[in-house]
């Protein structure tokens, strides 16, 4: 069975490195092939030019498609693979184009596993450990008010004026806060059209306590059940949301002014024009490290007490290993694409896995690849 590992951007490296220098059978496509074997060239000379046809003439059953592509080619891609039989790995939120191949892909026994990421990804591991610590906990009580938070930041190590880098195009984070977004606060839908509408702060426990300012992004609701609460929990808050050091809304509060005069179509060529404005001014440098920080959280309350209260936090940086995030994006894929082929994950369309196995397996990997990475209980 052979690897297909389609793409060789800046978040991809490192997983794709650990499968070829595990022994795996990989083949790397990407569409500059200076840059592929820039990145993976003292390991490998499979290296072909990206194109989907020529792809699908050389697609086996049971082979593996790493899409770390744009994300318009997740779906292209993920259908060739159910039409040969074969599997497919990415790091993307499942579309609901992606959700309707479920059944084509049972029928044909492929498994098509996305959100394998940082976030989406590592968050969803730990929010499947903390639901099964709470559900075997002594608190445990189906009549407890549950308050779930997730927060998650790329931001750079050593902080600036602007409060934040780019890794990459500035371009999608320009969309994203023109996105409106639903979650659950004080049992309630709080729906926001502009995440800035929604800012908030938040004390993560860190080793040295920190306060970022966070926000709620996307639909954070079927989360709920993706994650096994039940129907009938109350639940007080749920918030699946975006961190950033404190002092960001002040920074991009010109930014702000300027998104929300923007609303067509025809406005795309001045959020362009943004970008590569905030691409010249604020992209890491070779000698800036990038941080990650994630926590997820849940508490249980009863009659207004806490009685579970804990934390999984997360930590990590940019060290002689190379940047925080391509750790955290790409090494989750890898432990997938292994999963894929030891037939650990069924056929079918997934996000990242709750098999507790699976759970306390990738997370004990992951936390070689940060600085600090624990469970906080808020009650000791």
């Amino acid at each position: 069975m052979t690897i297909h590992w389609c793409g060789t951007g800046l978040s991809a490296i490192p997983g794709l490195r650990r499968l070829i220098e595990a022994g795996h059978e990989v083949t790397v496509w990407n569409r500059t092939l200076d840059k592929a074997k820039d990145a993976v060239g003292d390991l490998t000379q499979r290296i072909e030019m990206f194109d989907i046809d020529t792809l699908g003439a050389v697609l086996q059953p049971g082979d593996v498609v790493v899409s770390m592509l744009p994300g318009d080619w997740h779906v292209p891609l993920a259908s060739l693979c159910v039409d040969h039989k074969a599997h497919f790995v990415s790091s993307s939120y499942i579309a609901p184009e992606m959700r309707s191949l479920d059944g084509a892909a049972r029928d044909a026994g492929c498994v098509l596993v996305n959100e394998v990421g940082l976030d989406p990804g590592i968050d969803h591991l730990m929010a499947h450990w903390l639901v099964a610590d709470y559900r075997t906990s002594k608190a445990y009580d189906p009549t407890n008010a549950i308050s779930f938070l997730s927060y998650c930041g790329g931001v750079p190590k050593h902080p600036n004026l602007f409060r934040y880098k780019f890794s990459w195009s500035p371009l999608g984070v320009l969309k994203a806060l023109r996105s409106p977004s639903v979650s659950i606060r004080d049992f309630s839908e709080l729906r926001v059209a502009r995440p800035w509408d929604a800012l908030s702060s938040y004390a993560a426990p860190l080793p040295v306590p920190e306060t970022f300012e966070v926000y709620p992004n996307r639909d954070s609701l079927p989360f709920m059940a993706e994650y096994g609460f039940d129907p009938n929990w109350p639940v007080r808050d749920f918030v699946r949301g975006t961190l950033r050091l404190n002092g960001w809304a002040e920074a991009w509060g010109d930014i702000f002014s300027e998104i929300e005069t923007l609303s067509g179509e025809e406005d795309e060529t001045r959020l362009r024009e943004m970008s590569d404005a905030l691409w010249a001014e604020h992209a890491y440098g070779d000698d800036d490290p990038d941080r990650v920080i994630m926590c997820v959280d849940l508490k249980a309350e009863r009659a207004g007490l806490p009685v579970y209260h804990k934390t999984y936090v997360l930590d990590g940086w940019g060290d002689a290993r190379g940047t925080a995030m391509a750790r955290l994006v790409s090494h989750p894929v890898s432990f997938a694409v292994e999963a894929v082929l030891n037939r650990q994950i069924k056929p079918g369309v997934h996000a990242a896995p709750s098999d507790p196995a699976l759970v306390n397996a990738w997370l004990h990997e992951i936390e070689h690849l940060t600085q600090h990475m624990m469970v906080v209980d808020r009650l000791a």
